[in-house]
């Protein structure tokens, strides 16, 4: 078996994303992630080049919500996160 298969379980997906398997089969079923339905019971697969596309695609539109939402420090420092 190959050290980086072509296509990941959803359950690989969640522990390379560092979340839960029930919010990547969100993504899949939102089609913000493709992914395909194979065998019988219908089991997701998620080609590992579209994983790292979505990747891509995610830090660009964090980089242009940062770009819109600039963070400012009140002087109180209020506005951090515990």
């Amino acid at each position: 078996m190959p050290e980086d298969p072509r296509f990941l379980t959803l359950a690989d997906v969640a522990e390379v994303l560092n979340t839960s398997s029930a919010q990547v089969y969100a993504l899949v079923r939102r089609g913000d992630l493709p992914a395909i339905k194979i065998g019988g019971r219908g089991q997701w697969r998620v080609e590992r080049v579209q994983l790292e596309e979505f990747i891509q695609r995610m830090y660009a539109e964090t980089r242009q919500f940062v770009d819109q939402h600039p963070f400012i420090e009140s002087e109180t420092g209020a506005d951090r996160p515990e």
